[in-house]
């Protein structure tokens, strides 16, 4: 018997409350997972979006790789360090910062020479009575505008006389002072007494990266116990415009608030002309530009004298290095980059004035934007159409993701919206899902009410599985690609099999990529196999065109990324490839417990076959008459006929001609030998002497004098392998 239709109640216009309260509890109670998915879309807004560069006085001055063949391994001499930083301050440079660390004596010198080697007598005068390196460095340093690095860290006691490692900025405090926010560290690193006292200032190296290593956000002042220090880029800032003092302004006293809602952390810090935002905690976040060759000066050009004066005049130089056996890389959005880049950046970002900013009011915007978002989709989740309530969500997340976007792309603000969109995304989840069961359940009431007429069992089957009315395969006419990667298991032979596998990815990724582009459907990947199909599942009536587009830009990648790994000294093969047209029968073939959607029939194997008679022919690719009569616009070569082994009947394959072949006979000359061949004519064996006598590196040439030669008439050429 059929009961009433269930009707729906009246809680479920509160539902979306349930998952909006525990979505917005994340929300406020944050940790580590939501900073991550925020700084995750930070970091794409900046892919999307870096910050454009413009010409400022910042320069990095980078001991790199060149560097050190040229001038020696690392460290380098301090008296060479003393060169270089004679050389900066004689053209004017406004300051210079070094993003390298002198905690420890220079081992060149003199002294520890003669201490090394245990010297004794005349010699081990002669070598004391030198200068010592450090004090020449320390005499160019007291002549310069410079700025040494300092290490610090965190986990064990300063065990330094004063926490100062050497002149630095004197703070000023603007409201209440925040140092509470700061960042902070219990020990030092400096470099020398004699090095730091002799530098104009000093300033911390250290970075405070993000759980994932990316380094979002760069302190411009710090606090050892009690007192703070500037960073790098703060205190180069300083020195270049010779004032002694760094201010220090909290966040309410920006907004005029005073008294206990004056404890919001730091809002800005002031140097000389400059005012920049930051944290709470005194960060500077960094909006990275694309990497910029005019930024970067090789260390030895200085030292060669290659730099004109005025390139670098008024310039703030840091001097850092990018050499990767030095170590110092960090990881940005962009990727890997030198650890100098980020403090060269974020001086960039404040002389430019173009700043990143999470404002205060951050957090609470988000969350009334999830509230309300979150109301909107819960309530038509449950009262309307899943179509529409799909749309309805899916307009909310891109007005919260578009507006994420605009604040960022025009204001340079950083609004999260992922946090709330997951929250959105979880109400709508959740009303949908009830609003699915309340639906089943209609769907059971309407098949009682159908039993009388329909199979109950029947009714029940094809509504949970639809794809079962049209059961197993149908015919279908397909476009296949055969590829393979001739020499792979030498390759994997001869060298670390961790590299080699990592070519093979790369090189997959490329053909596959190719086939994606060509809207070709990925049947397999075999080792260094792969194999493509075209007009399945969906129809495409020029499935042969697709094909052979997508076989001649996959054979040009393939050649191109060979020959880029054979300049390296990687004997990477080449690529074959077949390609071939039929009907199969396409469908699903992996049983009741696996789904396996793939094509069956002889052009599969045909396909198969053309790919693997390229090594019999001294080919790249071969492909069939039915590839050939879809697209006789591009010109090929005819091969013969093949008479495949297992196969009765012969197949007209082609070679497509490629413009990287300059070893190839003309196509008008072989073509009009291979007419004679194919008609049996007695001058046929003369042309192709000819053409082989000209161009003994064509294979098809070769292939044909030989087989004239051995007494064989006509293009039919039987395979006795596969």
């Amino acid at each position: 018997m059929v009961t009433g239709q269930p009707g729906r109640s009246r809680w479920l216009f509160v539902l979306p409350l349930l998952p909006l309260l525990f979505a917005a509890t994340l929300l406020i109670g944050g940790g580590e997972w939501q900073a991550a998915l925020r700084n995750n879309l930070f970091d794409q807004f900046q892919r999307w979006h870096p910050r454009p560069y413009v010409e400022v006085p910042v320069r990095i001055v980078d001991i790199d790789d060149a560097s050190l063949e040229r001038l020696g391994q690392w460290p380098w001499p301090r008296l060479r360090l003393a060169e270089l930083l004679d050389r900066l301050q004689g053209v004017g440079v406004a300051a210079i910062g070094f993003d390298v660390m002198f905690a420890e004596p220079d081992r060149t010198s003199p002294r520890a020479a003669a201490e090394l080697w245990q010297l004794d007598g005349g010699l081990h005068k002669q070598l004391l009575a030198l200068p010592d390196h450090d004090q020449l460095l320390a005499a160019s340093l007291r002549q310069a505008d410079a700025v040494l690095g300092f290490s610090v860290e965190r986990g064990r006691q300063v065990v330094s006389d004063g926490l100062a490692p050497g002149p630095t900025a004197s703070f000023v405090h603007l409201g209440e002072p925040q140092l509470a926010w700061l960042h902070r560290f219990t020990s030092v690193v400096p470099a020398l007494p004699l090095l730091a006292a002799a530098a104009k200032g000093n300033g911390a190296l250290s970075f405070i990266p993000d759980g994932d290593g990316i380094v979002r956000r760069v302190p411009l002042v710090i606090r050892l116990d009690e007192q703070p220090l500037p960073g790098l880029a703060a205190e180069s800032l300083r020195v270049a415009q010779g004032v002694p003092h760094i201010t220090l302004r909290s966040a309410g006293h920006l907004h005029g608030f005073t008294g206990a809602a004056d404890n919001g952390g730091l809002g800005e810090i002031r140097i000389g002309d400059f005012r920049i935002p930051t944290s709470a905690r005194g960060e500077l976040w960094v909006h990275y530009s694309p990497s910029r060759p005019e930024r970067t000066i090789p260390a030895w050009r200085i030292l060669a004298g290659e730099i004109p004066a005025e390139a670098l005049a008024g310039q703030i130089v840091l001097v850092g290095a990018s050499a990767q056996g030095l170590m110092d890389l960090r990881f940005s959005p962009f990727g890997v980059m030198p650890g100098v880049e980020a403090h060269a950046q974020a001086l960039e970002q404040m002389l430019a004035g173009q700043f990143l900013d999470r404002p205060s009011w951050a957090a609470g915007a988000e969350l009334a934007i999830l509230l309300a978002g979150g109301l909107l989709v819960g309530l038509l989740a449950v009262r309307t159409r899943a179509l529409l309530a799909a749309l309805a969500c899916a307009a909310v997340l891109a007005l919260v993701a578009g507006g994420a976007w605009l604040a960022f792309r025009k204001y340079g603000l950083l609004l999260d919206a992922a946090s709330p969109s997951l929250g959105i995304c979880l109400t709508f989840v959740i009303c949908s899902l009830v609003h699915h069961l309340l639906s089943e359940r209609e769907q059971r009431w309407i098949q009682d009410a159908f039993a009388r007429y329909v199979s109950p069992n029947r009714v029940a089957h094809l509504v949970e599985h639809p794809e079962d009315m049209n059961l197993g395969g149908h015919r279908q006419d397909c476009s296949f690609i055969f590829t393979d990667l001739a020499g792979f298991t030498g390759l994997l032979e001869g060298m670390d099999p961790g590299q080699a596998v990592a070519l093979l990815n790369d090189y997959l990724d490329g053909m596959i990529a190719i086939a994606f582009a060509h809207e070709g459907t990925l049947d397999r990947i075999v080792g260094d196999a792969v194999v493509i199909m075209f007009s399945a599942p969906v129809i495409q009536p020029d499935h042969r065109q697709r094909a052979l587009a997508c076989g001649l830009a996959m054979d040009a990648f393939a050649s191109r990324y060979a020959r880029e790994l054979q300049a390296k000294g990687i004997p990477f093969g080449m690529t074959r490839l077949g390609i071939h047209a039929g009907e199969v029968i396409v469908g699903n073939f992996g049983g009741k417990n696996m789904f396996d959607y793939r094509a069956l029939g002889d052009p599969i194997n045909t396909a198969s076959r053309l790919e693997s008679v390229n090594k019999h022919l001294g080919t790249r690719i071969c492909i069939s008459e039915a590839i050939h009569d879809a697209a006789p616009e591009v010109p090929v070569r005819p091969v013969g006929r093949l008479r495949l082994k297992g196969k009765s009947l012969a197949l007209a394959v082609f070679e497509p001609v490629t413009e990287d072949e300059p070893g190839r006979a003309p196509l008008a000359e072989y073509s009009a030998a291979h007419v004679l061949l194919q008609a049996n004519e007695p001058q046929a064996k003369a042309r192709f002497e000819q053409l082989h006598a000209g161009w003994p590196d064509d294979p098809l040439v070769a292939l044909h004098w030989l087989r004239l030669q051995a007494g064989e008439q006509g293009d039919l050429i039987v395979m006795a392998e596969k």
